[in-house]
């Protein structure tokens, strides 16, 4: 008898804890009006997440489908960790199946969590490899949808970590004008991220636009950098430029 979804909803349900739940509701604001509104969390943590989806690496993608398609966070999250590991350790073709199906079924990639802890490690490494189109993430920088917006800069952090900047800093551009505070803390998180690697890079892009970013990009754009520059780069954006 095969792998089936309810077999990991029984393991979930077994790890639930209540008290980590409440925490978790307030922590991913899922009250009315803010950005994961009816999302149900069941208070397993992620390295208990990441040991069943290892445990279930095998689950037919049928079955993953079910588990995407759950109103609880958790079984969602178990779902996006088994397709991270089967693309990391699968052949060409079925790699290819993988992120068809993950871009098929990307409006269920919805939470900041979901986001960061797939894109990267899905459809980033996919396109760095053999130098693929990357027209994907302009369009997906472009939606209407935050989550698709956030998975086009986080999956940019696989390049980050490979010595690839560009694309990064195009579509850190293209989302200067974003109106959500999740995709100024994940644009200001990339931005980090090159300057770690390549501190010049950072700070020419941030000489350009520090004065019209929004105030949260900027914190997490500059919180690794000296104080001196700090203040420097907040000068520049109270005085637009």
């Amino acid at each position: 008898m095969g792998m089936k979804a309810a077999d990991i909803q029984k393991e979930l349900k077994s790890m639930a804890d209540p008290d980590k739940a409440a925490i978790l509701q307030r922590f991913f604001k899922t009250g009315p009006g803010h950005y994961s509104e009816g999302d149900i969390f069941i208070g397993v943590m992620v390295p208990q997440s990441r040991k069943i989806a290892k445990k279930f690496i095998q689950l037919p993608l049928e079955e993953v489908n079910t588990l995407l398609y759950s109103r609880i966070h958790e079984e969602r999250l178990v779902a996006l960790l088994i397709l991270v590991w089967r693309y990391r350790l699968s052949s060409s073709e079925e790699k290819e199946e993988i992120v068809k199906f993950y871009l098929d079924h990307i409006k269920q990639v919805n939470n900041w969590d979901l986001v960061d802890l797939s894109a990267p490690n899905i459809i980033g490494v996919h396109l760095l490899v053999d130098n693929r189109d990357r027209t994907l993430l302009y369009r997906l920088a472009r939606s209407e949808n935050v989550w698709e917006r956030r998975i086009a800069i986080v999956a940019t952090h696989y390049f980050i970590r490979k010595g690839y900047f560009s694309d990064t800093l195009k579509i850190a551009e293209m989302l200067l004008q974003d109106r959500h505070d999740l995709i100024h803390k994940a644009a200001g998180w990339m931005l980090r991220e090159v300057g770690k690697r390549d501190a010049v890079t950072e700070e020419e892009f941030l000489e350009k636009y520090s004065g019209v970013m929004p105030r949260t990009m900027l914190r997490y754009a500059i919180e690794r950098l000296p104080e001196s520059k700090k203040r420097h780069y907040k000068k520049k954006l109270i005085d637009g430029r």
